[in-house]
């Protein structure tokens, strides 16, 4: 769909899944050139604070690579991600959590 409706949709979404820390996105065109992203804008009210969730980011990545026909680093990541949340003991704020955005970071990579 075109540019603007696509934002809309997202954002709609965003709401449906706890925000937009959540929520990636991946805009596929003619001849296959995607561009992935972070649904989210820059957030100035928090740069610099290591307070922002990265999964929108990190799912964003994983759009790409799931594009790219890399199944298995898909499924890595994304189950990292996934096992990470649902552990629960390193979340963001916008998850109800404590976490800084290294700690939510480092949790995923310690999943992998």
């Amino acid at each position: 769909m075109p540019n603007l409706y696509c934002n809309i949709i997202s954002d709609l979404c965003a709401g449906l899944v706890r925000g937009l820390g959540l929520t990636a996105s991946c805009k596929i065109g003619e001849g296959g050139i995607a561009l992935a992203e972070a649904v989210h804008g820059s957030a100035p009210d928090i740069a610099g604070k290591n307070s922002a969730n990265p999964t929108a980011l990190l799912l964003s990545g994983v759009s790409i690579l799931c594009h790219l026909n890399l199944h298995d680093k898909v499924d890595q990541i994304q189950n990292a991600i996934l096992d990470t949340i649902a552990e629960g003991k390193y979340r963001t704020a916008d998850l109800g959590g404590k976490a800084k955005t290294t700690e939510f970071t480092n949790a995923i990579i310690d999943h992998l």
